[in-house]
């Protein structure tokens, strides 16, 4: 069983514009913080990168805050999963779909999965992440980028991808975090990539494409058409040449974007996000440059934005 469950799925599925013109219906994102995301058409879950502990560390961008009266975790302490604040916003999951395994996207998604049933899908470093913390075999699948599954109420195509740049200190991204490792695992152990992937969510007749950091293949892109994309935002993307308005160009300048993993995320949802916010400035200026008639919303934590016949505008 765990073999087979290394085994990359590939499922072929045929898609055509025609299909999503059919029943598009309403769906609705709502954000979590980090590159955390729910999606839903009211029927399934599907949560995105969902990491709610937010610990007190140090960040790339954001040093921690002096006056946080939480514990500074370092790399040599423990890396623990706060069940209190992720029960307060999550209830329910049908799948979850992690980019890469880095803590800030995987941390908490053993407890997830074991807490709601939820189908894990992500990379074999994801799936071992997963099963060396106690998600039995049966909710882990293993994706290694091409794969097009139909799943139950969506389908998604995993777009193989590239992490922003990292410092030399970081693990290979070919790293991929052990199999048969045993908790708890200490900061340090979870900087693990493991390679990164997309993906292109296909929902009550809507497409949304779905980054986890400051990087893409465009020629991954080539030909998508999502009408959502939400796109890592951080600084680092400024690393990678013309970043902005060749990601919009390969998908078309999708009608709406929202950034992702824009937020300081070592600090708790209580505290002003208003330095992000003023950071994030210079990502939507760039969409505009390139992309005059895409909306460009900063999402706020757990308030959905709601895409389709039923939404109501601006919101």
């Amino acid at each position: 069983m765990v073999a087979s469950a290394r085994i990359c799925v590939l499922v072929l599925f045929l898609w055509s514009s025609s299909v999503v013109a059919l029943s598009q219906g309403t769906v609705k994102l709502s954000y979590m913080g980090t590159a955390g995301w729910e999606i839903t058409d009211g029927q399934t879950v599907i949560l995105v990168d969902p990491y709610l502990t937010r610990l007190k560390t140090g960040t790339p961008n954001d040093p921690p805050l002096a006056s946080d009266p939480r514990s500074l975790v370092t790399d040599d302490d423990f890396a623990i999963s706060d069940p209190k604040v992720i029960d307060a916003h999550i209830s329910k999951a049908d799948y979850i779909l992690i980019t890469h395994t880095h803590m800030d996207h995987v941390l908490d998604v053993p407890y997830i999965a074991r807490k709601t049933g939820a189908t894990v899908i992500g990379t074999e470093s994801t799936s071992n992440f997963a099963r060396d913390n106690g998600v039995p075999d049966a909710q882990i699948l293993t994706v290694c980028g091409g794969d097009d599954l139909q799943l139950h109420g969506f389908s998604v195509q995993v777009i193989p991808s590239l992490h922003g740049i990292l410092p030399s200190s970081f693990p290979s991204p070919s790293t991929i975090f052990p199999a048969n490792a045993r908790p708890p695992f200490r900061l340090g152990q979870l900087f693990v990539e493991g390679g990164t992937v997309a993906y292109l969510i296909r929902i009550a007749g809507h497409q949304i494409i779905v980054f986890g950091s400051m990087n893409y293949i465009e020629r991954e892109l080539e030909g998508l058409r999502p009408d959502v994309a939400l796109i890592g935002a951080m600084p680092e993307r400024h690393k990678i040449y013309r970043y902005t308005e060749r990601l919009l160009h390969a998908l078309g300048y999708p009608p709406l974007v929202m950034p992702t993993h824009w937020d300081r995320f070592n600090v708790g949802y209580d505290v002003s996000q208003q330095p992000a916010i003023d950071r994030v400035q210079s990502f939507i200026a760039e969409v505009k440059a390139v992309s005059p008639h895409t909306e460009v919303k900063v999402p706020k934590y757990f308030v959905p934005v709601a895409v389709g016949p039923s939404a109501t505008p601006g919101k």
